[in-house]
């Protein structure tokens, strides 16, 4: 088994006002370089291969946490979100009424306008975890909300058309396990970086 946790990048200002990022390369806000300043990473975790998608607020954020050696990695890529980014998925909703409900219930199926389904980001993910695995190195990468969940949905068979069974937190790792053949479990979810 090879450790790999992640991490979420730190807040942007379209965070901040609930739209979606997508593949659009947002910074961190000032606020949020501000938070990820205070973050911490446990030792020893920070002595892991650092690896971050190549979006600037996932590099900005591992850059804050003190990354040594850090590589880029594409297929970390945010969920794209197609003609939808920028959007806020209230106003979706509120906008497209039964036709985005009926797209949400798909679950790893759902697909945004012009964009890319969960069960593609798992996809995408899946040889990254093959590398993993064979070259056995512990990994700590920084990465976006939608590739976590992709993953939490690989390592638990969650569906996405229920909330998950754990919600993330901000400010936290999440860590799993990677087997022989990219197989991936979860060893712990919210293992806190923020101050106390």
């Amino acid at each position: 088994m090879t450790p790999l946790v992640m991490i979420r990048h730190g807040p942007t200002a379209w965070n901040e006002e609930k739209r979606l990022q997508g593949h659009q390369d947002i910074p961190l806000s000032e606020d949020g370089r501000k938070l990820v300043s205070n973050w911490q990473v446990p030792s020893p975790f920070n002595q892991y291969q650092w690896v971050c998608s190549p979006l600037i607020r996932a590099r900005e954020t591992a850059e804050l946490l003190g990354a040594v050696s850090l590589q880029v990695e594409p297929r970390l890529m945010e969920m794209d979100y197609g003609k939808w980014e920028g959007s806020r998925l209230q106003d979706l909703r509120r906008d497209l009424g039964r036709e985005m409900a009926e797209n949400e219930a798909l679950g790893l199926d759902f697909r945004p306008d012009g964009g890319e389904k969960p069960r593609e980001v798992q996809d995408r993910l899946k040889p990254w975890l093959m590398e993993i695995a064979r070259h056995g190195r512990p990994t700590l990468a920084v990465a976006h909300h939608g590739v976590i969940r992709a993953l939490y949905s690989l390592a638990t068979g969650w569906s996405m058309v229920e909330a998950p069974p754990e919600k993330f937190q901000r400010g936290a790792m999440h860590s799993f396990n990677v087997a022989e053949k990219g197989h991936v479990s979860v060893e712990r979810i919210n293992i806190s970086i923020a101050p106390k």
